[in-house]
């Protein structure tokens, strides 16, 4: 049995195409995916992200606790509500999640967390804590959206109005703050300015309606991924696991290397590998010719080796397909994949491929 977020039956409403996503039925589109990736990157759109997971981590050692377990430093989050990007890894350095924290004051964090990992995610986190002063809660009785798009603030702040209005005009990029109840983070996965909102699940269909009543468009997980490729921004299953470090994985400005007395889980891995030099990188790939690059195609480069595409996919912005691929890390400019028997020229580009609704190659 699936299971479903409390915007479920609005989304059967709507049309959605539902499918089981690591185990959540969720809407892959609402009839035209590449209609909806336009939406977002030209003005709005909005998806539902409750199957994700939000993890309170509270105590005195709350801080200590995460310098631990992440590869970033949230020593770093000064002011309350700032935000941070960062990857949890074993002690060979393979990335078990990538996640986001907030800093909610010192002795509160909330991390985000993804779906397909929710269990290991959980039971890692806590089998580390128990050395340290600190609670791990799951928030299941939360759920999220995502307004993104250039129009984001403009609808949320007109949705909700008065003080929190204010609050999301002011809100800076990578930031949250709470207003009512309500969490409202400037983060997303589109390459867009927007916003993330985590509130009482038994409020988000009401506000769902209002953002569909003031013609916001549903937004569904097809179009959620090409528009996170287009931004380079990776896919945790397909451009990284646990067999692979972020230094493998286009993520080496992910971790926090001082101060040099902070010893997180991986960190010798990591050292180790930086000394010797990773001997594969993630790459962005552009294809000039007619055809779609997709997961998993052979990427050679003559007289160095080959690789694998590890996304893949046609680029609505761009009208050419766009991919991330794992190469020997001595490949610099030039290589080639098979398509359907075609041996076609792909150029290595630096990611993001999009951001802001422009091309950036």
């Amino acid at each position: 049995m699936l299971k479903q977020t409390p915007l479920y039956e609005l989304h059967v409403e709507s049309g959605g195409k539902m499918v089981d996503f690591s185990g959540w039925s969720m809407p892959i589109h609402y009839g035209s995916q590449v209609q909806e990736h336009h939406k977002v990157r030209q003005a709005i759109g909005m998806f539902d992200v409750s199957h994700m997971t939000v993890v309170d981590v509270e105590g005195e050692d709350a801080q200590r606790f995460l310098q631990t377990l992440l590869a970033n430093d949230v020593g770093r989050l000064k002011s309350e509500g700032k935000a941070l990007y960062s990857c949890m890894l074993t002690e060979k350095g393979g990335v078990i999640d990538d996640l986001i924290v907030y800093f909610m004051n010192k002795d509160w964090y909330r991390m985000v967390v993804n779906a397909a990992t929710r269990d290991r995610d959980i039971e890692w986190i806590n089998q580390q804590a128990q050395s340290y002063s600190v609670t791990i809660t799951e928030r299941p009785e939360l759920a999220m959206i995502a307004v993104q798009g250039p129009k984001a603030e403009d609808y949320l702040a007109k949705i909700f109005a008065g003080e929190t209005a204010k609050a999301i005009r002011d809100l800076k990029p990578f930031n949250a703050v709470i207003c009512k109840d309500i969490f409202i983070a400037r983060t997303g996965y589109t390459g867009e300015d927007g916003f993330e909102i985590i509130l009482q699940a038994n409020a988000v269909v009401q506000i769902w309606k209002k953002l569909l009543a003031s013609d916001v468009p549903s937004i569904g997980l097809g179009a959620r991924d090409t528009l996170r490729l287009e931004a380079g921004m990776n896919l945790y299953g397909a451009d990284m696991d646990d067999s692979v470090t972020p230094l493998e994985s286009g993520l080496g400005w992910t971790v926090a290397w001082e101060p040099e007395t902070r010893d997180f889980i991986g960190r010798q891995a990591l050292e180790r590998q930086r000394a010797n030099k990773p001997k594969a990188k993630l790459v962005g790939l552009l294809l000039e010719d007619k055809g779609i690059l997709r997961d998993h195609q052979k990427v050679t480069i003559a007289g160095v080796g080959s690789g694998e595409i590890t996304s893949g996919s046609y680029s609505p912005t761009l009208g050419k397909s766009i991919a991330f691929a794992r190469i020997p890390s001595e490949a610099k400019i030039d290589c080639t994949v098979e398509i359907r028997g075609k041996i076609l020229p792909v150029k290595i580009v630096k990611a993001p491929f999009v951001r802001n609704g422009k091309s950036c190659i």
